[in-house]
């Protein structure tokens, strides 16, 4: 037994052999000569080629973006499979914005087939009524109405027309279509047209009625615009957000580097997850505050539609409001008439018919009559605004924080990233374990100390900026919107004042009111003569310097102006006797005068008179007429 005990060969390198054998087996997935098996298998569901696949694990030294150790992964495999991270972040993006690219999509679509088809509707009520009302008198005038709503459809389309001008035109051109209906035994040249039309606002031969439609259509029709204009804005930001291109390595990192590792069920831990989608998404979290505002101001804008900016309600009151219009001229065409002959002169007669009277001339037409409720026209697609715009605040609420919050919403798709309760059994970026850092905020400037993402502070992306400011561009259209205001036309009636030419020789005076006032006496004997000059050439320079359109003529002046009085009978203490004379008969008919479209006749200016001097020319004059006083009672002062 002693004998054995001290000459057996020992056994210790036999046990260590044996127990590194058994770890071997276990640490399997850290060594080389594991299968690759599982790799393959799902490498070769997404459609790519098993060629370059290892069979076993190999020596990841090769590998850019996963941890080196013992993969599965060629470098052509990591390279494909980076672009299919980059292609699936991109459809979890899409999946996750088609909710909204398929609202701002079908709701733009509805609303304009909508307007477009309640301008439809309202143009072909219109005809309906008054030819049954006029007749062949409709017929003949048919053009006016029919060029009203070729401008509402240009200006809903997008086009550059000031609604203001469009409905200021309709009614000057209504207005000398009436009355010359209503006096059908005079003739009245281009010249008497234009004398009715420049005081309209003074006789309003149509009373309130186009204050009212003017307001009700430019309310309803600038809000329907700045709507659908909005949600197709709304479509393309979301087309455009959507579109990201410079993570892939993070994306590799947390999505595709367990596959490589030969653990291809494991999926990234919650909070990687959201570290990953944060740093990659964090210049559209930037968006967020104005996308709300841009929400918010889609949604007012479609209650205003649902209430006081109804647009049925417009589309279906203006033939109702022409028609009530052209009642009150026919009701009130004596006192028109009247006011007209003594403000422009009396029209030649019509050959062939006799002077009547206002009142005979009108006596047997005809009233016009709405239609009734039940006439009332239905849209083809069976809805109405209210339905419509119920359905859009309904989609509206939940997008308020849709980019702030994509990161969360990509990371809880159970195909995306672990569950955040199995934070123990997730890929944490190297090998499967609990992710350690903390989650990064929202944004851009939160990155800073984003581990998984290295974001560039210093260069903000371009594309977003530009997608902010088309929010912002948006969000005031609409804003402005709910005001009944078009910021295509906000100052087209106040432009700015003409800049000031001459503030210098302002400044240029006050060295000689310091002289005076230092030495009156010797500033009086030697500046008499210098002042009188003085005076005299700043006073022209202030006359001289008057922009264009500072003095006008009146347009009862003369002097190629205006050939009938401004001055109408009851607007001023003297009015002219109902005997003037009528206008030359022998003048010849001018060809049709071209309408202005940039201006409303209905609103234009009086004019004004040579007098009307600016307020920095004032200022000036006023110096120097003081520094004349002075110099005058200068030799005075002892």
């Amino acid at each position: 037994m002693r004998w054995l005990r001290y000459n057996s060969p020992p056994m210790y390198p036999l046990v260590l052999l044996c127990t590194l054998a058994a770890l071997s087996w276990t640490w399997g997935p850290v060594t080389a000569g594991r299968s690759c098996s599982e790799t393959r298998h799902v490498y070769a569901e997404k459609g790519y080629s098993t060629n370059t696949a290892p069979l076993t694990q190999i020596s990841g030294e090769h590998l850019r973006l996963c941890p080196q150790d013992y993969t599965c992964c060629s470098s052509q495999m990591e390279e494909t499979l980076a672009h299919q991270s980059e292609t699936d972040f991109l459809s979890a993006i899409d999946d996750t914005s088609q909710f909204l690219h398929t609202t701002f999509t079908q709701r733009h679509r509805k609303f304009d087939e909508f307007f477009r088809e309640l301008i439809d509707l309202s143009e072909k009520s219109m005809n309906q009524m008054f030819t049954k009302t006029y007749g062949r008198l409709f017929t003949q005038n048919a053009n006016v109405f029919q060029e009203l709503f070729v401008e509402l459809r240009r200006y809903y389309s997008g086009g550059s027309v000031s609604l203001t001008e469009v409905l200021s035109e309709f009614w000057s051109r209504l207005v000398e279509r009436v009355f010359s209906l209503v006096n059908p035994q005079y003739q009245f040249s281009d010249e008497y047209l234009e004398c009715v039309n420049k005081h309209a606002e003074q006789l309003q031969p149509f009373g309130d009625l186009p204050r009212k439609l003017g307001l009700q259509v430019s309310r309803a029709f600038i809000a329907a615009r700045a709507l659908v204009q909005g949600l197709a804005t709304g479509r393309d930001i979301v087309n455009k957000a959507a579109k990201v291109h410079w993570c892939v390595r993070a994306l590799m990192r947390q999505w595709y580097c367990p596959l490589c590792r030969g653990m291809p069920s494991l999926r990234p831990c919650h909070t990687l997850c959201l570290n990953v989608m944060k740093g990659c998404l964090a210049n559209t979290a930037d968006l967020d505050t104005e996308w709300n505002n841009f929400i918010d101001a889609l949604y007012q804008v479609s209650e205003k539609l649902e209430g006081p900016f109804n647009m049925e309600l417009a589309a279906d009151s203006i033939s109702v409001k022409v028609s009530e219009a052209i009642m009150h001229m026919q009701e009130n065409s004596i006192a028109t008439s009247t006011k007209v002959f003594q403000g422009c002169g009396s029209p030649r007669l019509t050959p062939g018919r006799s002077r009547r009277s206002p009142k005979e001339s009108g006596g047997n037409r005809r009233p016009f009559r709405t239609f009734s409720p039940e006439e009332k026209p239905t849209t083809a697609t069976g809805t109405n605004l209210d339905r419509l715009v119920s359905e859009l605040k309904e989609r509206l609420r939940p997008m308020r924080g849709f980019w702030v919050s994509l990161p969360h919403t990509i990371c809880n798709d159970k195909n995306m990233a672990a569950d955040v309760t199995n934070e123990d059994r997730c890929w944490n970026g190297q090998t499967r374990g609990r992710y350690l850092p903390d989650v990064t905020g929202d944004g851009l400037m939160s990155q800073i100390n984003n581990p998984e993402v290295e974001v560039d502070m210093a260069r903000p992306d371009v594309r977003t900026r530009q997608l902010i400011m088309e929010l912002r561009v948006a969000t005031n259209r609409l804003k402005h919107a709910q005001a009944g205001q078009d910021t295509d036309f906000m100052d087209s009636k106040s432009p700015p004042p003409p800049p000031t030419q001459h503030k210098y020789y302002d400044w240029f005076v006050i060295p000689f009111l310091i002289l005076f006032l230092l030495s009156p006496p010797t500033f009086a004997l030697f500046n008499c003569p210098l002042s009188a000059c003085l005076i005299s050439c700043l006073s022209l320079s202030d006359i001289m310097s008057l922009p264009e359109g500072e003095v006008e003529e009146g347009s009862g002046s003369g002097g190629g102006g205006e050939r009938y009085s401004d001055d109408w009978p009851g607007y001023r203490p003297y009015s002219p006797p109902y005997s003037k004379p009528p206008l030359n008969p022998q003048t010849p008919i001018k060809p049709p005068r071209v309408r202005d479209r940039t201006g409303s006749k209905w609103n234009r200016s009086k004019g004004q008179s040579i007098s009307a001097v600016s307020r920095p020319a004032f200022f000036s004059l006023a110096v120097l007429f003081w520094l004349s006083v002075m110099v005058t009672v200068a030799p005075f002062w002892r």
